[in-house]
């Protein structure tokens, strides 16, 4: 399981170290994709495993479900583990999710998800990061 927030700086080559309590869990190599909220998801190679499996059983008469299963395949990477604990992310996922020159990664039960510093820092900040709606909408969901 991942949980905790970790700050790091993405160097002139496009490599972020990855946390080292995140390394274990994420193993020598893992997959990177463009995520959710401008963010990026990577994944231990079981997690992505389960979760492509998922897009696999979705209908490819359904647009929506064609457009979701791209988003993911088309901007995965598998990446290793450097000696120092660092990752190179490719251009176009740094591109995506505005990664400049401060990183924030986060963990998430089953996977890590990388921000831009400023971008975590917004949404963060946004008045209905948890706002009463979500708690309520959360309990419908057994939570």
């Amino acid at each position: 399981m991942f949980m905790g927030e970790y700050q790091h700086s993405l160097d002139a080559k496009g490599r972020v170290i990855v946390p080292s309590k995140f390394r274990e869990g994420l193993g020598e190599h893992f997959v990177v994709t463009k995520g959710l909220d401008k963010c990026l998801f990577a994944y231990p190679r079981s997690e992505w495993q389960n979760f492509e499996e998922k897009l696999k059983a979705l209908p490819l008469t359904n647009p929506g479900a064609r457009k979701f299963v791209r988003f993911f395949f088309a901007g995965a990477v598998e990446c290793d583990l450097d000696s120092q604990g660092r990752i190179v992310l490719p251009t176009n996922l740094r591109e995506y999710a505005g990664l400049k020159k401060e990183v924030v990664s986060i963990g998430l039960n089953n996977r890590v998800e990388i921000w831009d510093k400023d971008n975590w820092n917004t949404y963060n900040d946004e008045e209905n990061y948890i706002s009463n709606e979500l708690a309520i909408e959360m309990e419908s969901l057994g939570i």
